[in-house]
């Protein structure tokens, strides 16, 4: 009799120790040749240019069960920024914007995942460019979560944007005739390492 309580007991045990070790936030690595961010702003009321960013890295860690226990960290290396204007893409990357020299990446950091509808998600976090820290928020979208058909790996999909004020981190050259807020949106693909 004992040793079948033993026995009971430890198979539950098991069985707990497996279900709590799935329901833990997964880990994993942003695919950079799947992962890009792209800003936009107004230009004199005229147009919405946009500028890209390439070679983007990070983790991710999902729990969608529990989103307080998702986090983000991403790299953005600014030297790739890319605005298809060559006369543009230089000034981008010179001291009065993004000063890729001094400053060669952009980083964001989350410190708050909440769960706000089916698949969405608020991500609050520390952005920072230039060497200055602002806290923004990220609305997200998870557009799919499963095996990736090449990799077999589990994987998960993710669009997000946000606003920011681009004199707030150093770089207000011709406000307002060029506008303050500028538009990022972020889509990637990330796989379990």
């Amino acid at each position: 009799m004992h040793l079948l309580k033993k026995v009971t007991l430890s198979v539950a045990f098991a069985g707990f120790a497996s279900l709590s070790a799935s329901a833990m936030a997964e880990t994993f690595q942003l695919d950079p040749t799947h992962t890009s961010v792209v800003v936009s702003w107004n230009h004199f009321g005229f147009s919405n240019p946009t500028a890209s960013f390439s070679d983007v890295t990070g983790t991710l860690n999902f729990d969608d069960a529990d989103a307080t226990k998702s986090k983000v960290s991403v790299k953005i290396p600014v030297k790739t920024v890319d605005t298809r204007v060559p006369a543009l893409t230089k000034e981008f990357l010179a001291k009065d914007y993004f000063d890729a020299e001094g400053h060669p990446q952009a980083t964001f950091d989350s410190t708050k995942v909440v769960k706000t509808a089916a698949n969405e998600y608020d991500v609050t976090g520390k952005l920072t460019i230039k060497g200055i820290t602002k806290e923004v928020v990220l609305h997200a979208k998870l557009n799919k979560e499963g095996e990736h058909p090449m990799k077999k790996k589990p994987t998960v999909g993710f669009d997000a944007t946000t606003e920011i004020k681009r004199s707030e981190f150093g770089m207000g050259q011709y406000v307002p005739y060029v506008s303050d807020e500028v538009t990022i949106h972020i889509t990637t693909e990330a796989s379990t390492l």
